[in-house]
């Protein structure tokens, strides 16, 4: 048998599968496309989560948008994290090209035009419906992971949580934690440490600067309601596609750690929401992180630590993941391991630290006789990937060069107008967007000092009214004592006297000629 006829074999067996499926292209060797050879990705093993990788303008945007189109033609929701704000075209059908018929023609699979059914969603002032989240939705494990908190902060926090959970004070956004944190070291600092014992000044000040810090970010804007329900991100359209549920994330580049903390909370909530499902024929929802190095570049020891526990165990809610990004390093090796779909495009290598990284990233494929990885990754043209995923048994299939088949849809961004029509068709963006400012734990506490200091300044009133009263009491009683002293009467009269001789003697009365002229008497 020929090194091509083995490696047909190879290809057409390794990717049969006996389950549904999703082409992803046509296999290839030494630059030829193989007629009747299709790479294709078993619908069973999509929660097995994934890796697109490739250098800026290699085609892994494009590969995702392949990927999640067709999962949404098989009913298979889909949430899709739009950093650079280029996804948006998976709503529309494509026009057609002449080069898309001669790659299909290569690839020997015929070209379709298609859309998908899309909900936009914002996490700022992006179109679309908000995306919102409680402090206590967080709790308070979470928002220590998220805030990097010390052992002594977090457990001051847990502690807060308690506190307001006690009281039934909702802890709504970061203006509710603040407040209480600021009301424990200060007005209510003797309430709070008859029952939950003495905080430290120092720790509340350390988590009070990690909360400033996560609102420079614009954290505000995600915390509050109304929250955002995931099982909405499991919708299916009146025609019974998956859908694809677009977080627009393009005003976000510079502020990653919101970023990685909205996409740290919707996993947790999302493998809290949903019920173990073990191994479905097919995923109840696929989620793509574009961009995926913001989310591990910030995060902390322990948040990678939350990340890559639901990473393992979010696979038997049902979930797929896939993270988008330019080089395998930039995933956590401990993460990369829990990956079984590998689509990997061109690298370029510049620099002497370049050609480093292809030869690592050229040692997480399966061992082949059919290609050289390491050159082979550097010669990819746009549109080309090197494949691997996992059969229906869990093994590896064998690596492929792939000619990738083109997007259904639109390979371009939406204009305002078309984006603007599909938001008001949207059928959630009324109730999520409705502003709410229910009453919370910094309304509670302002409205509780305020009565606090109303009745210490009645109760100073009090005290000084009472002061003055037993101050004119004492006065007078001295007084009577006096008077009543046969000595002090005579003084007194004395006194009283030379009083009335003064006074009289200032209106220029002479007292000594009224004397004398009563003498006549």
């Amino acid at each position: 048998m020929s090194t091509k006829d083995q490696f047909i074999q190879e290809i057409n067996t390794g990717y049969t599968f006996k389950g549904d499926s999703i082409v992803l292209g046509g296999a290839m060797l030494d630059k030829e496309t193989i007629e009747n050879c299709l790479v294709k990705l078993p619908l069973r093993m999509m929660n097995r989560h994934g890796l697109i990788a490739g250098a800026t303008g290699s085609g892994k945007t494009k590969t995702l948008q392949i990927i999640a189109e067709q999962l949404s033609a098989k009913s298979i929701p889909v949430l899709l994290m739009d950093i650079k704000g280029d996804l948006s075209g998976i709503a529309v059908p494509s026009a057609g090209h002449p080069k898309i018929d001669e790659r299909h023609t290569k690839i020997g699979f015929p070209f379709e035009a298609g859309d998908s059914p899309v909900e936009f969603l914002t996490l700022s002032d992006e179109p679309g419906a908000r995306l919102r989240a409680t402090v206590t939705e967080f709790g308070p494990i979470l928002l220590s992971k998220i805030l990097n908190l010390s052992e002594t902060q977090s457990g001051v926090l847990a502690v807060v949580f308690k506190y307001c959970d006690d009281r039934k004070w909702p802890l709504i956004d970061l203006k509710d934690l603040k407040k209480v944190l600021q009301f424990i070291t200060g007005e209510g600092k003797e309430e709070f440490k008859s029952e939950y014992g003495t905080v430290s000044t120092v720790s509340v000040g350390a988590i009070m600067r990690k909360i400033v810090e996560l609102e420079q970010q614009g954290a505000e804007v995600f915390f509050g309601e109304r929250s955002f329900d995931v099982d909405d991100l499991c919708r299916l359209d009146e025609n019974g596609k998956g859908m694809v549920s677009i977080v627009r994330l393009t005003d976000l580049q510079d502020r990653p750690k919101l970023f990685s903390t909205f996409m740290l909370q919707m996993l947790a909530e999302i493998y809290a929401s949903f019920p173990e499902e073990g191994d479905l024929e097919a995923p109840k929802l696929v989620i793509f992180i574009d961009e995926a190095h913001l989310v591990f570049d910030n995060a902390s020891p322990a948040l990678l630590d939350q990340l890559e526990a639901i990473i393992k165990l979010i696979r038997s809610k049902g979930i797929g993941i896939f993270f988008v990004t330019q080089n395998p390093v930039d995933i956590p090796d401990s993460v990369l391991g829990q990956l079984g779909l590998k689509i990997q495009h061109a690298l370029r290598a510049f620099t002497a630290k370049d050609r480093k990284a292809i030869k690592l990233t050229s040692q997480n494929y399966p061992v082949t006789d059919h290609y050289k990885i390491d050159t082979l990754l550097t010669e990819l043209g746009i549109g080309e990937a090197l494949v691997t995923t996992l059969n229906e048994k869990g093994i590896p299939t064998p690596l492929a060069h792939t000619m990738l088949r083109a997007p259904q849809s639109r390979m371009d961004i939406l204009t305002k107008k078309e984006i603007a029509g599909i938001i008001s068709n949207s059928v959630i963006i009324k109730r999520y967007n409705e502003k709410i400012d229910r009453k919370s734990a910094y309304e509670i506490l302002t409205e509780k000092i305020e009565i606090a200091n109303k009745e210490d300044h009645q109760e100073e009133l009090k005290n000084q009214r009472s002061k003055a009263t037993r101050s004119t009491r004492s006065e007078k009683s001295m007084l009577e004592k006096v008077m009543t002293s046969t000595t002090t009467r005579q003084i007194g009269r004395t006194v009283a006297r030379e009083l009335t001789r003064g006074l009289l003697g200032a209106l220029g009365i002479k007292t000594t000629s009224r004397r004398k002229k009563s003498s006549w008497f």
